[in-house]
């Protein structure tokens, strides 16, 4: 798929989202999402943003905790949008029917940019949507995803931002993307007000991964090996040699071996260095240690050899990580909630729930506390 030229946002014009609800999706995505865009437009003290609930049919829709949203529109709503998220939850198999595969199409066909939180990736991809795109999804859907389609490039990240598709995992991931997004739409400085009016301790980036339980993975099929990344991970400060690893659960070195080449498709002692830098990236981003604290507590002799290890398998030194520097993808690339240099003309909306919420706002101390 080609990327969309760039064009200048019209800072006067906000960007337009339809958040287009299945069945049984999960409420804490959905507000995961919806959210930001509300604390951006209050922190700017104007309407950067604003956004729709939709339902193939405008019926109020149910999410997995058994709470109903009434949509602010039907699929047939004559609606002017920028980019249409999908918002999934349990049984997206069950909750993704023809008219959602039918309208998505339409949507990508008027160049819309295209997005998914929690399961809603199905969707797109049932649509035909994601081939070789970048995808994410929540991990409890990651198997079923690659069987049913083979064609989408599916990750682990919590998020990802792949040209003109955004999709983000469960949870409160899909709040790491829109700060991500807005951020490129408006500077790091509002992304970060609105992190902190949140008391979100860290904005997380495109290079963070969700923690898919090994169970999950491997089933009960595997007890030796789930007991030997359990000691790995219990051992990260003082790693455990392989042959020791072995004689713990009763398997010779080369078996151990075979067990990881087959199951986990990498060497023991690779997975063992990927757990212990996955730690010390946490440790350099949750934490004031130093470098030299975080290499020792990750089982590295020498900061050095720790470096090394660490931009070899990030792609970044541990010092600039710290730092925040050269995470994620350039910022410079065209934001998702930019309008596409075409838009259909189309007729007027319906009131959008933004505008009310902005005004409620207004008495707010952090009203336009943010200048852009």
């Amino acid at each position: 798929m080609a990327n969309v030229s760039q064009r200048p946002q019209d800072p006067a014009t906000p960007q337009t989202l339809g958040f287009l609800l299945l069945d049984n999706f999960t409420l804490i995505s959905l507000a995961s999402a919806i959210d930001p865009l509300r604390m951006a437009n209050q922190l700017a003290g104007r309407e950067l943003y604003r956004w729709y609930t939709i339902s193939h049919d405008g019926a109020p829709v149910r999410a997995s905790d058994g709470l109903q949203v009434t949509p602010d529109a039907a699929t047939t709503t004559p609606l002017k949008l920028d980019m249409v998220i999908v918002c999934g939850g349990v049984g997206p198999h069950r909750s993704v029917q023809r008219e959602h595969i039918a309208w998505l199409q339409s949507q990508a066909k008027q160049l819309r940019r295209l997005g998914a939180v929690c399961t809603g990736s199905w969707a797109l991809a049932k649509a035909g949507l994601l081939d070789g795109i970048e995808t994410s999804i929540h991990w409890e859907c990651l198997a079923a995803m690659q069987e049913a389609f083979p064609g989408v490039a599916l990750t682990t990240r919590l998020f990802s931002i792949d040209r003109d598709r955004a999709t983000a995992s469960g949870g409160t991931a899909p709040l790491d993307m829109m700060l991500n997004l807005i951020g490129r739409d408006h500077g790091r400085e509002l992304a970060a007000g609105i992190s902190e009016m949140f008391i979100y301790d860290r904005v997380r980036g495109e290079q963070d991964q969700q923690r898919v339980p090994l169970k999950h993975v491997l089933g009960t099929t595997q007890p030796k090996l789930l007991e030997i990344v359990a000691l790995m991970e219990a051992n990260l400060e003082e790693p455990i040699g392989l042959d020791e690893l072995a004689n713990y659960v009763d398997v010779s070195r080369r078996q151990l071996e075979r067990l990881f080449q087959k199951y986990l498709h990498c060497s023991p002692s690779r997975y063992y260095l990927k757990l212990r830098l996955t730690r010390a990236r946490q440790l350099l981003k949750q934490t004031p240690m130093s470098i030299i604290e975080v290499a020792s507590a990750c089982g590295f002799v020498s900061t050095p050899h720790f470096s090394k290890c660490y931009r070899e398998y990030f792609g970044i030194p541990p010092r600039d990580e710290r730092l925040g520097v050269g995470s994620g993808r350039s910022t410079n690339q065209r934001s998702l909630l930019t309008p596409p240099p075409s838009q259909v003309e189309a007729p007027p909306e319906p009131m959008s729930s933004a505008l009310l919420a902005l005004t409620q706002a207004q008495g707010e101390p952090t009203y336009a506390s943010v200048p852009l």
